[in-house]
């Protein structure tokens, strides 16, 4: 077994140790990719995958408003309550900064495998989601001054 499927095995197993399906799943995806010979499936996935991923995630967090559990009159009342126009704010801040995130991640390759390894430890660890890449990529971008 070559060092990169070591690498996704040893983090599919701190998904397992940490209880954390998502990462365990997509590590086991990845290395059944790997060790299954679909190597033409890694190009689509690192062109499309993110675009797929924020497309599944909006579809899981729009589904109470799809479903009716939330209705137009408490989307119309959230722009009457302070903590709900600070989560508008802070929706748009997070927006900006997974956008610049991904403008940083293309142009600066190198830095992937850290905000990635960070991501893994977070989620393994510290029961985060992973959609960090692309938010701390936009911290980043802010701190080292790049877009």
């Amino acid at each position: 077994m070559d060092v990169t499927s070591l690498l996704l095995l040893g983090l599919a197993a701190l998904g397992v140790i940490s209880r954390n399906s998502p990462v365990t799943i997509a590590m086991v995806f990845l290395l059944l990719l790997r060790v299954l010979g679909f190597h033409q499936a890694f190009p689509w996935l690192e062109k499309n995958g993110l675009t797929l991923g924020i497309i599944i995630l909006t579809i899981g967090v729009m589904t109470p408003l799809a479903s009716g559990k939330i209705s137009l009159q408490t989307v119309g009342q959230s722009f009457l309550h302070w903590k709900s126009l600070l989560a508008i704010g802070i929706g748009i801040l997070v927006a900006y900064l997974g956008g610049r995130g991904a403008v940083l991640m293309g142009s600066q390759p190198t830095i992937v495998a850290g905000l990635l390894i960070g991501t893994v430890i977070g989620v393994a660890f510290f029961k985060g989601v992973p959609v960090g890449p692309l938010i701390a990529a936009g911290i980043l971008s802010l701190l080292i001054g790049r877009l």
